[in-house]
């Protein structure tokens, strides 16, 4: 999701804002589960195709209704390539993925794309160079990467691949870090997160539908769960879920939300386990800990610089 809107207002995080992302992070976490369980009767690939097609045309409509079109033009449309681009990249790395590992270990996997920002943004910006708590939240959520790559994913084949999914769920955090690196760095920073979220969109029906009809991954079972998977992917996944979190992101504080956004991995191991019966190693559980206390260090130490500049402004 990306979060470069800019608030009208901003307030700091209270009851009603803290309800409604335990809510978002329910629906994202549930997201690779609804994508695995339906595998068989149609591809990853496929159904993110679909509900990106779908979901596009509902975002265009919110942004022509909001006269927010123009923003479309004045040279946002090469960055808009770009993102398109990576989106697509990422769910691709989590879509073939899923081929290969658990939805829990994709949930925590995908989610070290703020390592992978905040490094980007370490040798681009002098400002933004890691503090030493923060190069110590990195060694340990890659440390955690390791001992999570030692606990498989289960016994036998299911063990000897799972690593292949693993490291597509890294590649799709990296893609998704890097999207953010390019919404900071170009004309689309001054952009609506709807404008540059149906980028996102467009670029990832476009390449996904093109890949899936290359690899003649088109085949569909129709299916009772089939209809329910995708019906909470367009509904609640790439509806509901985006204009709760724009209406949100124009209210309350980013930082402050993108803190709270870190339940969602955490929902997503339990979607993995409750409903798709995944076990967890000892040695993935004890590596998942590391990656969101480290995720977490670098995360909230920026959200307190951020903070620290603002008041140090404002005092100015």
């Amino acid at each position: 999701m990306s979060t470069n809107t800019a608030p009208l207002t901003r307030r700091p995080v209270d009851g009603r804002a803290a309800f409604f992302m335990v809510g978002l992070c329910a629906i994202w976490g549930m997201q690779q589960t609804a994508l695995k369980a339906v595998a068989s009767d149609m591809a990853p690939v496929l159904q993110i195709c679909v509900r990106s097609g779908v979901a596009a045309v509902f975002i265009a409509a919110l942004v022509f209704a909001r006269d927010e079109n123009r923003a479309l033009r004045g040279g946002t449309w090469k960055p808009g390539l770009a993102i398109g681009a990576l989106f697509a990249l990422e769910y691709l790395f989590m879509g073939e993925g899923l081929r290969f590992t658990n939805a829990s270990h994709m949930g925590i996997f995908l989610y070290t794309a703020p390592i992978f920002t905040a490094l980007g943004l370490h040798f681009r910006l002098p400002e933004e160079r890691l503090s030493p708590l923060q190069w110590l939240g990195i060694v340990t959520a890659f440390g955690g990467v390791a001992v999570s790559f030692l606990g498989g994913a289960g016994d036998g084949p299911a063990r000897r691949t799972a690593w292949i999914g693993d490291l597509m769920g890294i590649g799709a955090g990296a893609a998704w870090g890097a999207t953010t690196l390019t919404l900071r760095f170009s004309r689309l920073s001054q952009a609506p997160s709807s404008v540059t979220t149906l980028y996102q969109l467009l670029g990832a029906f476009v390449l996904l539908g093109l890949l899936a009809l290359g690899t003649g991954q088109t085949a569909m079972t129709v299916t009772p769960l089939l209809g329910l998977s995708m019906a909470f992917q367009i509904v609640f996944m790439s509806l509901i879920s985006l204009l709760v979190w724009f209406g949100m992101l124009r209210v309350y504080l980013a930082s402050r939300l993108g803190v709270l956004s870190f339940m969602t991995p955490l929902f997503g191991v339990v979607f993995g386990v409750v409903l798709l019966g995944e076990r967890l190693e000892p040695a993935f559980i004890g590596g998942a800990v590391m990656v969101m206390a480290g995720i977490l260090l670098v995360s909230g130490h920026e959200m307190v610089r951020a903070r620290q500049a603002k008041r140090a402004a404002s005092m100015g």
